[in-house]
């Protein structure tokens, strides 16, 4: 009777290096993939990297050229009076600067602030399946716009 030649010292030996080269090649390939992704990547993130930095050149260039007189609303700050969860009021802090986008570089002495304060007084927003009641504080506009709102979550 025959015994199976795997049970024999060589044959052992010979399956565990075939074991051994398929785990080396297999964990060389994988690295190579790896890092062709990996440089891919950084290429992309240098790219990025320059296109913003022409676009920070491009404003710096566009501020220093504009009026020096005249005041532009540059940015937005939301101030909430907000005693519950934290995701909910950077939602409601995001959705609330989202409403006056349109006046991001805009003339401070043409923007109506009566009007811009009308736009979330008394406001209701609702977030996933609850409503909030919004209640201007305080308003103010300099280039920067920074409103005070009391948030009231609404039964």
């Amino acid at each position: 009777m025959k015994v199976i030649s795997f049970f024999y010292p060589k044959g052992i030996r010979c399956f565990f290096s075939g074991v051994a080269v398929g785990i080396l090649s297999g964990v060389a390939l994988f690295g190579l993939l790896v890092s062709y992704r990996m440089d891919s990547y950084h290429h992309q993130i240098g790219q990025l990297e320059s296109a913003n930095e022409e676009m920070e050149t491009r404003l710096l260039k566009l501020e220093e050229s504009l009026d020096k007189t005249k005041y532009i609303l540059k940015k937005i700050e939301a101030v909430l009076i907000y005693e519950g969860d934290e995701l909910d009021k950077i939602a409601l802090e995001k959705s609330i600067k989202e409403k006056y986008e349109q006046l991001l570089g805009k003339e401070v002495g043409r923007i109506d602030i009566d009007l811009a304060a009308e736009v979330i007084d008394g406001r209701i927003m609702r977030l996933e399946e609850r409503e909030y009641r919004l209640k201007l504080q305080k308003i103010m506009l300099t280039e920067v716009l920074k409103i005070w709102v009391e948030v009231n979550l609404v039964e």
